[in-house]
């Protein structure tokens, strides 16, 4: 017993019991299965859970919508200048010994840009609900200027006309040295009137005789003045006042009567350029009708080298040349004037060719982000005006990203869009930094995060400089609650069949009969 105690008690002992207690924990550490409750599995299931309550609690700050939109644009407008001087500098080396010239014309857009977004986001309300009128008509007038000149262009077989200081050419107006696309700056005018006519009628929407004055007449002349001689931005119009109409809340029977007048139009417009509508020349082959043939009916691959197809063709090499990870930023061979409109229309193959399947997912992912902050905005925000507006402006930069990216890659027709803030053009940059301004001002207006910006409000100097205060959202009036019950109404306040009050005199069910006494009783 002695000799069994002191061998207990020996630090020999006790290091043995400790190497053989580590040893079984990890035995029983190893043996445990992946679906044990303490395993990785369960581990890997608590991080994931972790992550996804992290993120929700980032996303739950009142000033998440107006940080998500900011950030995606702007690294979407840096993509875009990279990409700019990716897919121009060749060519402009080659043309004036200058390979940024294109990126210093876009730099300098982009910063007007940014002021434009700078001066929107400090605009209330009721400013971009007086704005819309005026800059609708300005947008009609000068659509109407450029195909008065174009017509007159192909009258007198010329390529663009003039008249003084104003050139037309194509889509473009040229006053003096400043180049104008007007159907760019008609896209933000219908965003703010359509927004401020929807709310103004309200629930009077379920009528038709609501929606025919003014709305569709005045959609319609936008429509055919833009869509005679750029399809891709009428379409892009088109899906802008399905999403203002989507969010009024407007019966499924309205959208599918415009799907109708829709489809209707653009049969016409695409027969009209065998008349000389856009690009086409009259007695020539239609070229809208042959790029949606081509679409339908592709040729083969060696038929589309010298063909219409030339240019999906050349697209598609490449996509397939630039692989997973891309050839690396610059060294993109298709843009040495193999594939046409690089820098423009099909930015997104020289995107893919550089910077691969990577680089595409990037782009894609932030107009992700984009399209879920819109959204988030419109959701959030308590005006009818804004709501509607916010709606807009998320559809018509999405649906233009979708057609372009959806061109590039042979899902849809090449309609000619250019993709917001990467393609090159000014007038486009500045027209979409400015929808993007006037969506921060309704972040900024969100209920939560104006509350937050009055409770602990920026230095003075930074409302000067960046942003004023958003206003406070009103106090909603509470519903009165239903008064307590206080039993059975009296029944000489009761009602008879005929709706008449019953006489006070007389309670029914209880005679006087006895003596006072009694009836105190």
């Amino acid at each position: 017993m002695g000799e069994a105690a002191d061998t207990e008690g020996t630090p020999e002992t006790t290091a043995r019991r400790s190497a053989g207690g580590a040893r079984t924990g990890e035995s029983a550490g190893a043996a445990r299965g992946p679906d044990d409750p303490g395993g990785p599995a369960a581990l890997r299931a608590l991080d994931a859970a972790g992550g996804l309550a992290a993120l929700r609690g980032l996303l739950d700050r009142p000033l998440a919508s107006y940080y998500l939109l900011l950030s995606s644009a702007g690294l979407l407008l840096l993509i875009g200048l990279t990409m700019v001087f990716s897919a121009t500098s060749v060519r402009d080396y080659a043309e004036g010994g200058n390979a940024s010239a294109s990126l210093t014309k876009q730099a300098i857009f982009a910063v007007i840009g940014i002021v434009a977004f700078w001066a929107c986001q400090r605009l209330p309300a009721k400013t971009y609900r007086a704005l819309g009128r005026p800059l609708l008509f300005t947008a009609i007038g000068l659509l109407l200027l450029l195909n008065l000149l174009l017509a007159y262009a192909r009258l007198t077989g010329q390529e663009s006309a003039r008249i003084g200081p104003i050139e037309a050419k194509l889509l473009w107006l040229f006053v003096g040295g400043i180049q104008l696309q007007p159907s760019e700056l008609a896209k933000f005018a219908l965003v703010l009137w359509g927004a401020h006519v929807i709310a103004r009628k309200g629930a009077a929407l379920g009528w038709w005789r609501e929606l025919a004055t003014p709305l569709f007449p005045i959609v319609g002349l936008l429509f055919v003045l833009v869509g005679y001689n750029d399809l891709g931005t009428m379409l892009c119009l088109l899906a802008l006042v399905v999403g203002l109409l989507w969010a009024a809340g407007v019966r499924l029977r309205v959208f599918g009567t415009l799907s109708v007048f829709g489809l209707i139009g653009v049969g016409l417009l695409i027969a009209v350029a065998s008349l000389g509508a856009g690009s086409g020349k009259r007695g020539e082959e239609n070229y809208r009708f042959a790029r949606l043939m081509s679409f339908f009916n592709p040729p083969a691959p060696e038929d589309c080298k010298l063909d219409g197809c030339f240019q999906i063709y050349q697209g598609r090499l490449a996509i397939e040349h630039g692989g997973w990870f891309g050839v690396g930023l610059g060294k993109s061979s298709l843009k040495w004037n193999w594939l046409p409109e690089a820098h423009n229309d099909f930015i997104f193959a020289v995107i893919a060719e550089e910077l691969g399947v990577v680089g595409c997912a990037v782009v894609l992912a932030l107009f992700a982000v984009l399209a879920y902050t819109g959204l988030r905005i419109a959701r959030r925000v308590d005006d009818p005006f804004r709501r509607l507006a916010a709606a807009a402006v998320t559809t018509w930069l999405v649906s233009q990203a979708v057609i372009n990216v959806g061109g590039v890659v042979g899902l849809l027709p090449i309609t000619g869009l250019p993709l917001p803030f990467i393609s090159d053009g000014g007038s486009a940059l500045v027209v979409t930094l400015a929808a993007i301004g006037m969506l921060a001002s309704f972040a900024r207006a969100e209920p939560d995060a104006a509350r937050a910006l009055h409770a602990r409000p920026p230095a003075r100097w930074v409302r000067l400089l960046w942003a004023p205060l958003p206003p406070l959202p009103g106090r909603r009036r509470r519903a009165a609650t239903p008064p307590a019950a206080r039993g059975s109404v009296p029944r000489s306040r009761k009602r008879r069949e005929d709706e008449q009050p019953a006489p006070r005199g007389v309670r029914s069910g209880r005679a006087r009969a006895g003596s006072a006494n009694e009836r105190r009783r």
